[in-house]
């Protein structure tokens, strides 16, 4: 059935071609690995999509009886975990990630906020069922049973809305909530979480872009920027970070990669923002970046990655910022 697949997708010379580039693959994780098998990789996995690296993926084990994403887990390198992230389906990838959160020693809410407000509806939903497939649990629950607080149930509040995934909005509906919103917190008597949390929970997120650019419309002013006021407390600190992922995302990331500067812990965060929002918002991303910084993020790539002082034996780290730059490039 899969030789016919093959023969169906492509002549035979492009058959060799894909031989090729996975016995590259094979050659680069072994270390034997020749400077043109590790360009050729580089080509491979930032100039394919998404139905082409599955293919990449499904010749791979055909060819040589082995998961190529399994095989990539067990290596330990920078380089071998950006192979996997980018071969990985994207709503595995974001399962797997949020699943990493919660097995650390301490749970990264900023991870966890990241990957849940900053998906379309739609996205969610396939999330949440790639969490339990590949799990066999509920993302709610597990966030539930893992976390304390008011961020706890804004987060199950955001996973609720991916129920409602049409990317069908209502204005009307959109200017009533906003009106709802600034009763909850614009009315100078205290504030309305529960009215809060019930759109979040009951919009999808196309909905809520719309409510919050009704508000503005009606009252003149971001809904965000008022929850900078004292009087909103811890509440009203950590919807403003939602609110900023759902609203800009661009803006969350590009704090997030300021911030992971601060603690030296740019490596991991470049290859997650890169990876993940490579196809979707890396361009906003780099220049919001870039307008707070004075840096672009090919220039904070080359620093962190490509530089002689973070060099090693085997060009993990040069490998790394040599596929990240040409994700920014291919965008």
């Amino acid at each position: 059935m899969f030789v016919a697949d093959l023969t169906l997708k492509g002549s035979d010379a492009s058959f060799v071609d894909r031989h090729f580039r996975d016995f590259c693959v094979s050659q680069v994780l072994k270390g034997n690995g020749s400077s043109s098998d590790q360009s050729k990789i580089v080509e491979i996995i930032a100039h394919r999509n998404t139905e082409e690296l599955k293919f990449v993926r499904q010749t791979y084990s055909f060819v040589y009886n082995q998961d190529l994403l399994q095989l990539l887990s067990q290596k330990s390198n920078l380089f071998t975990r950006v192979l996997y992230l980018q071969l990985s389906e994207p709503h595995n990838r974001d399962a797997e990630i949020i699943r990493r959160t919660f097995s650390g020693r301490s749970l990264d809410l900023s991870i966890l906020t990241e990957i849940i407000c900053t998906r379309s509806s739609s996205d969610l939903r396939i999330v949440k069922e790639a969490y339990h497939s590949r799990y066999n649990a509920d993302l709610r629950q597990d966030i539930s049973y893992k976390m304390s607080g008011i961020l706890k149930e804004i987060l199950v509040a955001v996973l609720n809305s991916s129920n409602y995934s049409t990317a069908r909005v209502d204005v009307s509906l959109s200017m009533c909530d906003a009106k709802t919103l600034y009763e909850a917190v614009g009315s100078g008597k205290y504030v309305d979480q529960n009215s809060i949390i019930s759109i979040l929970s009951q919009r999808s997120t196309c909905q809520i872009k719309s409510i919050l650019s009704s508000y503005k419309q009606l009252y003149g002013h971001e809904f965000i920027k008022f929850l900078k006021k004292d009087r909103c407390g811890e509440f009203g600190k950590q919807l403003r970070v939602v609110i900023r992922c759902i609203q800009s995302p661009e803006k969350q990331f590009a704090k997030q990669l300021r911030a992971a500067l601060k603690t030296g812990n740019a490596q991991e965060t470049l290859i997650r923002i890169v990876v993940t929002r490579a196809g979707t918002d890396i361009r906003q991303i780099n220049a919001t970046f870039t307008a707070k910084t004075g840096w672009s993020l090919e220039s904070l790539i080359r620093n962190e990655f490509n530089n002689s002082s973070c060099y090693n034996t085997d060009g993990a780290y040069s490998l790394v910022g040599d596929v990240l730059i040409a994700l920014l490039r291919r965008a």
